[in-house]
């Protein structure tokens, strides 16, 4: 399990901040307003449809962080990925069709909107990350269980990583880079995920030894 009990405060609230700050410089630039209706590199969502998915990770934050403490005990962060359908089934499953088709109907709110909402999203999340201890269970309900508030953060910071760089390869700009610390968080997240699919020889053998390393060693 990954460190549960670190303080949301600092340094995990600054980075997460910091963070959703990084990606919103990529949300709100001129060729996501330009290439809003094109595919993205993610196939069968939008370019906009893939900016309100990535910006849904700070607005989730806001949302479901704000929210009283959980009732639910919370559940580790690698139970989170073994339970969670869309990461267990293909990407042309009903679970992972609905998450597109619902992203780029959000986009219909167009370029304006996602910037509206990224600016009130950005303008909350200090106070909110501020208010809440590392170890509070928050509830996610399109799941039905809770992570820690640490956990859930870290969660959203993979999505905020991957998506991020999704976004910059659909618009053929540099992939933004997120501080040190979120890329330790994520790194050691999405490794802790490849180990339970690929066994810990793979991962080791990808990293070190490419003359024996596997096709793919991915997480997701």
């Amino acid at each position: 399990m990954l460190d549960s009990l670190r303080s949301v405060g600092l340094p995990v609230a600054d980075t997460f901040v910091t963070s959703a700050r990084t990606a919103a410089e990529l949300l709100t630039c001129e060729p996501v307003r330009d290439r809003w209706d094109a595919e993205s590199a993610c196939a069968g969502m939008t370019v906009g449809g893939l900016a309100f998915h990535l910006a849904a990770q700070a607005g989730n934050a806001v949302r479901l962080v704000s929210a009283a403490p959980s009732a639910e005990s919370p559940i580790p962060v690698e139970e989170h990925y073994r339970r969670a359908a869309w990461a267990n089934t293909d990407l042309d499953d009903e679970v992972n069709l609905d998450i597109r088709t619902s992203a780029n109907d959000e986009a219909d709110a167009g370029f304006d909107g996602l910037c509206a909402k990224v600016a009130a999203d950005l303008a909350a999340l200090p106070e909110v990350l501020d208010a809440r201890a590392a170890a509070d269970p928050v509830l996610i309900p399109w799941q039905g269980w809770a992570l820690t508030a640490h956990d859930f953060l870290v969660t959203r910071l993979m999505e905020m990583l991957v998506h991020s760089d999704d976004l910059a390869a659909s618009l053929d700009v540099p992939t933004p880079q997120f501080p040190d610390e979120a890329v330790r968080l994520v790194l050691g997240l999405l490794t802790s995920v490849a180990v339970e699919r690929h066994g810990q020889t793979a991962l080791v053998r990808a990293l070190s030894r490419p003359q024996r390393a596997p096709a793919s060693v991915s997480a997701f």
